[in-house]
């Protein structure tokens, strides 16, 4: 008997901008169900942003840090005869932007002593300019995928 498959929920754009991914990032920003609480971060962090970078649109460099945390390639555990390869595999569009907000959320939360919205602001930024801690865990995850070419083969 065929099972039938989840649809994916539809996701209403951004108040402000229009974004739906500025929706979905304020979505997995948000804890308790607090949207307004963390609406108010983005939206004072976009502030900060416009501060630090007057040349361009806020929006446009939250867009730009997270499609710079887009992983292209990552690594999966494959078993083969016993052994667990490494096996490097592009990722899917949807896994990508996944993946890129929850670096930059793993990098905001992992700081500690200020204001999430100046965290957020100064990652963002910073991912923005390709540097930073998501930048860097972007650039592990491709090593990981370079140093594991050899079992490439292994993705069927």
């Amino acid at each position: 008997m065929a099972r039938i498959t989840a649809s994916r929920k539809q996701l209403k754009p951004d108040p402000v901008h229009g974004s739906l991914l500025a929706s979905k990032f304020v979505n997995c920003l948000m804890n308790d169900g607090k949207k307004s609480t963390a609406l108010r971060i983005f939206y004072d962090a976009l502030d900060v942003i416009k501060e630090r970078v007057p040349d361009v649109e806020p929006i446009e460099v939250f867009t730009q840090a997270v499609e710079n945390v887009k992983p292209a390639i990552e690594v999966r555990s494959k078993r083969v005869g016993g052994a667990a390869y490494q096996v490097p595999m592009q990722v899917n569009r949807t896994r990508q932007q996944s993946l890129a907000i929850r670096w930059l959320l793993m990098a905001i939360r992992e700081k500690k002593g200020r204001p999430t919205h100046l965290k957020l602001a100064d990652e963002l930024v910073n991912a923005y300019n390709r540097e930073g801690v998501a930048m860097t865990r972007r650039e592990n995850v491709h090593r990981m995928a370079d140093a594991n070419k050899a079992f490439a083969h292994f993705a069927w």
